[in-house]
């Protein structure tokens, strides 16, 4: 009996988690109290919306009485809901409500803002009321109940309580991934560790190795490893293999202990601490360096802090799907105003914790249908396990955020944009001025990036006044990243010049098949140095000596 009750009190919080989750994605939306924007509607465009209602309304209910009507939706494109007139029916009225509602959104006599955060929510809502994700209107669901005799709702729940033991949705099989056994893989060791990061070295796969080292910085809101999931499509193993002698932060998930570290910590004990490192073990040489994501946002100021000491060890290097410019964030810019921010310093500004699964919640509800309802929808009415994916095993793979840093990067970075006004902000004691930082610079964007959409990418070229390359890759955030050219996937666009904006760089660019990794490895070659022999061993004398093998304990530790 204390079971059953143990059960359903677990289930009640899971349901109560997940719903927190959903709201999350709402609750940055609300303004606060008395500081609602202005909002009307005009008369014509509501009656055109009206009449546009009734008119496709009946259509469909004279369509439903004959067979069903059809659509073209993904969640209902099964033979069980053409085959069942009810079930159609229901999809049917249900994509027109959602298509009134969005049209009732774009109606809206307002600010483009509000205008983006209504549909934002509308898309919300109705990903989340859509037929499919209940039971009792899902056709696909009853269907495999009757034809596996209740066993796919046996599997459905036994697929639940795995969810209530580890706190989230399950996008793959997570039992088929350990990092370090079948994921980042990549032989190595760590040669320095501090209390934000250790520093990976990987064992060269050539006779002879560039003399400047290449330094790696991740970004620190997930793992490192998503640049070296398997050995097939690592990034890291591409550098080793290319003759870069390769080194990699992997920083540590934060827990109390580091609820007080702040940016100015990310950036001068991180970032010019792992600099610093690399290039004592590499002789004193100046080094290469790749900035991904968030970590481009760090090594650039980073880079910046440098310059403004008159420091220059950092000879070239590459951002990839990074802001410096944060003027054109996207869709997160929703999510952005003055009284979001000043929460989140009054909740986390002095110290705390950002928890992993409330960051990951946000970006997957981003595109909820993808990440979140499809697999609610799979996982639990059609009792269904999600096959092995090693991509989101990694996305499930959360890292906490210290709430001081996060505090400091909502407010100069996406708030207030303050990295590109030179010295308007002050990094490690020093203002921070991106015209300083001249050095050669390769630069990509995504062309299908949600998270930095790629004009936001393209600004970069703007604020850095070395020579610079840009390049745009096909697909997203990830996949475009990570797109080995032994698979022959997709396709990339370079252009020599760098007008103002991305729309006319785009006019006179030149698209090229297949990935765009050997067209960064021509450009970083002249910038490698000389070949040298390989190190026979890790790191340099006693000082700097193997710690542990790769990837290191830090990685491992979960949010």
């Amino acid at each position: 009996m204390n079971s059953d009750v143990d059960w359903v009190a677990q289930a009640g919080r899971f349901q109560q988690e997940l719903g927190k989750q959903w709201s999350q994605a709402l609750s940055a939306l609300q303004p606060a109290a008395g500081a609602f924007p202005r909002l009307a509607f005009a008369p014509d465009k509501l009656q055109a919306l009206q009449q546009a209602y009734v008119r496709e309304a009946t259509e469909l209910w004279n369509q439903g009485l004959s067979g069903g009507p059809k659509n073209g939706d993904k969640r209902f494109a099964g033979d069980a809901w053409s085959h069942n007139p009810v079930a159609a029916f229901s999809a049917a009225i249900y994509l027109l409500n959602a298509r009134t509602l969005l049209g009732l959104a774009e109606a809206a006599d307002t600010d483009p803002k509000t205008k983006a955060r209504l549909r934002f929510a509308v898309e919300q809502w109705m990903a989340a009321s859509a037929p499919s994700n209940f039971l009792a209107l899902n056709a696909e669901a009853q269907q495999r109940a009757v034809e596996t005799h209740g066993e796919s709702i046996a599997r459905g729940m036994q697929n639940l309580l795995a969810d209530l033991q580890q706190g989230h949705v399950s996008m793959t099989d997570e039992r088929a991934f350990e990092v370090g056994r079948n994921v980042a893989t990549t032989e190595g060791a760590v040669v320095f560790e501090n209390d934000l990061f250790q520093l990976i070295e990987y064992k060269p796969l050539t006779a002879k190795v560039y003399e400047r080292p290449f330094l790696v910085v991740p970004p620190c809101i997930n793992k490192f490893y998503i640049l070296d999931l398997q050995p097939e499509n690592s990034l890291i193993r591409y550098l080793v293999e290319q003759g870069h002698r390769t080194f990699v932060m992997s920083w540590r998930n934060p827990d109390a202990a580091m609820e007080d570290k702040t940016w100015d910590d990310y950036v001068g004990d991180a970032a010019l601490k792992a600099i610093s490192v690399v290039q004592e073990i590499g002789g004193g040489k100046p080094i290469n360096a790749l900035g991904f994501c968030v970590g481009g946002t760090i090594l650039g100021t980073a880079l910046a802090v440098l310059a403004a000491r008159g420091e220059k060890p950092v000879a070239s290097a590459t951002l990839l799907t990074s802001f410096l410019d944060f003027s054109e964030t996207g869709v997160l810019d929703l999510f952005i105003d003055e009284n979001a921010v000043k929460f989140r310093e009054l909740q986390l500004g002095q110290k705390g914790m950002l928890k992993g699964q409330d960051l990951a919640s946000t970006f997957s509800f981003l595109r909820p249908n993808d990440l979140v309802w499809n697999y609610v929808v799979g996982n639990y009415l059609k009792g269904e396990t999600p096959p092995p994916f090693d991509l989101l095993y990694w996305n499930s793979d959360s890292t906490n955020l210290p709430g001081p840093m996060y505090a400091w990067y909502l407010r100069n970075t996406y708030l207030e944009n303050n990295l590109v006004q030179p010295g308007k902000c002050t990094v490690c004691g020093e203002k921070v001025d991106l015209r300083k930082v001249d050095i050669p610079v390769f630069i990509y964007g995504s062309r299908e990036d949600h998270i930095v959409p790629i004009a936001g990418a393209y600004a970069s070229v703007k604020h850095l006044p070395g020579k610079k390359k840009f390049v745009m890759g096909a697909s997203g955030h990830i996949a475009g990243v990570i797109n080995p050219p032994a698979k022959k996937k997709r396709s990339y666009w370079t252009n020599d010049k760098l007008p103002a904006t991305h729309e006319a760089w785009l006019q006179g660019a030149k698209e090229h098949p297949g990935s765009w990794w050997p067209e960064w490895a021509a450009w970083l070659k002249p910038h490698g140095g000389k070949q040298v022999a390989a190190p026979k061993a890790y790191g340099k004398g006693t000082k700097y000596k193997a710690i542990e093998p790769a990837p290191g304990r830090y990685v491992k530790a979960k949010a």
